[in-house]
């Protein structure tokens, strides 16, 4: 019984120094996983926004991309429409798919992602810039022009 009593204060000491490293990984998880949910509906959006530039007008591509991506709310995402050539280079003054030159219709959808679980502070312990908070994230969706307008 004596050795027991003994490894009890040992068992919280080893505990008290492995149980912030449990929290960091399991901090960096709920987080990363908040990211990468993030991306998938900013990609989800993007693509429903160029999906409709491609066939119709641009002028509804804002409320597109936000009903597609209804957990995107706080801050709302930015979206910018590009018209480009055949070479992938935007084409200035274009408004619509029906523009001269235009063959592609790009939407980029961008938003603040914040880290709620703290780990954008601890992780600063391993360098500046490393989880900067809010963080960028970005999609961009792609469509070939439909000439059915």
């Amino acid at each position: 019984m004596r050795s027991c009593r003994r490894e009890t204060g040992a068992v919280a000491v080893e505990m008290a120094l492995v149980l912030p490293l449990l929290l960091f990984i399991l901090c960096g998880i709920i987080d990363l996983g908040r990211a990468f949910n993030t991306q998938i509906q900013l990609s989800q959006a993007a693509r429903e926004g160029a999906r409709l530039v491609a066939m119709q007008s641009p002028s509804d591509v804002v409320a597109r991309v936000q009903q597609a991506a209804p957990g995107l709310t706080n801050p709302a995402p930015t979206v910018r429409v590009d018209f480009l050539d055949a070479s992938n280079n935007p084409v200035v003054g274009a408004t619509d798919c029906t523009s001269a030159n235009v063959v592609n219709a790009r939407v980029t959808v961008t938003v603040a992602f914040s880290w709620i679980t703290g780990i954008s502070g601890l992780a600063r312990l391993f360098g500046p810039g490393t989880f900067p908070n809010p963080t960028q994230e970005n999609a961009i969706g792609v469509m070939q022009c439909s000439r059915l307008n």
